[in-house]
C-alpha cells in the first residue's frame, strides 16, 4: 500500500502504462485506498496529470543523460518522471527535496541497484534547469511533439486538419490547467446567492465569459463535500456541454430522449431549461452508469427524469417518433477534453479510426426516434472533422427528412446559421466540442 502522495501517484502511473487504464479514474480509488489527507491527495493528483501533460517532454531530457546502453526499468522511469517534473514545473517543492525523494524511492520500492543513476540523473537535471537541451526544430511536427508531449502522429493528424499555428494554439492549451466548472442549479438558486455562499468558504469563483449561470471556481478541495453540492446547488458541466444542451432549443413542456446520458450532464441542463416541466428520458447501455444519472437528478430536486437501458444504435419500439427533441451526445474519441483527461493523447489512432461508423450508427438510430418537426441534436467532445462535420454530412446524405437548423448562442458566439458549431479549448476557453442541430420535417 502506498503511503505517500509520490507513491500513490506512481501506483497510478503504473496502472494507467500497464492496464491502459484512464487516470481520472484511477487517481480516485488509488487516493481512497491509500487513505491520503487532503494536502497529499492535492499532491498525488497533480503529479499524475503533470507527468502525463508532460511525459514525453520529461522523457526527452532524460533520455539526454542516461548512456543510450542502459535501459531503466518501466518503474525506474516514472519515478524519474515524477522527479523531474517536480524539478521543472513545481517551484513549491525544493529541487533537493524532488532528488532525494526520488532516490528514496528507488530503494523502498526495490530498485536500491538503481538509485545511483536516480541521483546522477536527476542531479545533472537540477543543476542544468534553465540551460537544458534545445529540444531540435528541423523537424516541426517532432519539435511540437516533444514540447508539448504529444504523440508524433497525433501531432501530424491535427497539423494536416488545421495548419501549424492551431494546432500549436491548441497543444499549448491542452497542457494549461482548467478551472473547475459548474452549472447553477436554477431550481434552487442564482449565480449570486451560490457566488456569495462558495466565496464565504474560501472558495473563488467567477462567472464564465460565455455563461450567466455557469461559474469557474477554484479552491475546493473535494466538492462533493461542499453543502453546497449536497444540497443540489449546481452540478460539474463544462460550458461547452451546457451550450450544446442552450442549442437544442429545450423548452417547458417538451418530451425528450438523452439517449448516451451518463453520468446526466445534459439531461440535467434541459430539465433547467425546461423549468423541470416536462419529460425526460436518459438512457445509456450500461444499467450499472445510470446509477449516477439518477442520484444526481434526486440531489438536484429534478423531478422530470426516469431512466432506461438502452443501445442508442438500435432503440426501442416504443421510442419511435415519440420524442420533440433527441440528445445525441455519443461515443467520440474525446481530443476535446485532452486538457482535463492528459491521457487521452496516447490513445491508439488506429481505434480513432473506427468511431465515425459507430456515430453515424447512433444517428441513424435515433433519427427514428424524432417526432415529425421535432430536432436531433449531435454533440462531441473532440475536434476532428472526421467525426463531426464528416458524421452529418453523411447523415444528412442519407436522411433527406432532416435538414441542419441554425441556433443562437450568448455572445460573442451568437448566432450558427449553419446549425454547426466548433469549440476549441484555446479560443473559447472550454472542452473542445462539436454542436449540430437537425430538424426533422413535419410530414405533409
Amino acid at each position: 500500500m502506498a503511503k505517500s502522495a509520490r507513491e500513490a501517484a506512481l501506483t497510478v502511473l503504473e496502472r494507467c502504462r500497464r492496464d491502459q487504464a484512464f487516470s481520472d479514474a484511477l487517481i480516485g480509488s488509488v487516493i481512497q485506498t491509500t487513505g491520503l489527507d487532503s494536502k497529499d491527495s492535492a499532491l498525488c493528483t497533480r503529479l499524475c496529470y503533470g507527468v502525463l501533460q508532460n511525459m514525453l517532454l520529461c522523457d526527452f531530457y532524460i533520455d539526454k543523460y542516461v548512456a543510450i546502453a542502459q535501459k531503466l526499468e518501466p518503474k525506474v522511469r516514472d519515478i524519474l518522471r515524477i522527479s523531474v517534473y517536480q524539478i521543472l514545473f513545481l517551484d513549491r517543492i525544493p529541487t533537493h527535496a524532488a532528488v532525494s525523494e526520488g532516490v528514496e524511492l528507488c530503494k523502498k520500492l526495490g530498485f536500491a541497484r538503481a538509485s545511483g543513476l536516480v541521483n546522477a540523473v536527476l542531479r545533472r537535471i537540477a543543476e542544468n534547469k534553465d540551460k537544458l537541451p534545445a529540444i531540435p526544430d528541423k523537424d516541426l511536427i517532432l519539435y511540437l511533439s516533444i514540447k508539448y508531449s504529444t504523440p508524433a502522429p497525433l501531432v501530424k493528424r491535427l497539423a494536416d486538419e488545421f495548419g501549424n499555428d492551431f494546432t500549436e494554439g491548441l497543444l499549448k492549451a491542452n497542457n494549461e490547467a482548467a478551472l473547475l466548472t459548474i452549472q447553477v442549479n436554477t431550481l434552487k438558486t442564482t449565480s449570486s446567492e451560490l457566488c456569495a455562499s462558495l466565496e464565504s468558504k474560501g472558495i473563488e469563483s467567477k462567472r464564465h465569459e460565455l455563461l450567466i449561470d455557469c461559474l469557474e471556481i477554484s479552491g475546493t478541495g473535494d466538492i462533493t463535500s461542499l453543502d453546497e453540492y449536497k444540497n443540489g446547488l449546481f452540478y460539474v458541466q463544462d460550458a461547452a456541454a451546457r451550450l450544446a444542451v442552450l442549442a437544442s432549443g429545450a423548452k417547458n413542456g417538451d418530451t425528450v430522449l438523452d439517449a448516451c446520458s451518463a453520468p446526466g450532464g445534459k439531461s440535467f441542463a434541459s430539465a433547467l431549461m425546461m423549468q423541470n416541466a416536462g419529460k425526460i428520458l436518459s438512457c445509456d447501455i450500461h444499467e450499472n452508469k445510470l446509477v449516477r444519472v439518477r442520484e444526481g437528478a434526486e440531489r438536484l430536486g429534478i423531478g422530470i427524469i426516469s431512466t432506461g437501458v438502452m443501445d442508442a444504435a438500435k432503440p426501442d419500439e416504443d421510442s419511435m417518433g415519440a420524442f420533440d427533441l433527441v440528445i445525441a451526445d455519443v461515443p467520440c474519441s474525446g481530443l476535446g477534453v485532452i486538457r482535463k483527461k492528459p491521457d487521452i493523447r496516447y490513445k491508439d489512432l488506429k481505434e480513432i479510426e473506427r468511431l465515425p461508423e459507430t456515430q453515424l450508427a447512433i444517428l441513424d438510430g435515433l433519427s427514428n426516434c424524432v417526432k415529425p418537426g421535432g430536432a436531433l441534436l449531435y454533440s462531441t467532445c473532440t475536434v476532428l472533422e472526421a467525426e463531426n462535420g464528416g458524421v452529418i454530412d453523411r447523415f444528412l446524405k442519407e436522411h433527406k427528412e432532416f435538414s441542419a437548423e441554425g441556433f443562437n448562442l450568448p455572445e460573442p458566439i451568437g448566432n450558427s446559421e449553419s446549425g454547426r458549431l466548433n469549440l476549441y479549448p484555446h479560443i473559447h476557453h472550454t472542452d473542445g466540442f462539436f454542436i449540430c442541430k437537425l430538424r426533422k420535417h413535419n410530414e405533409n
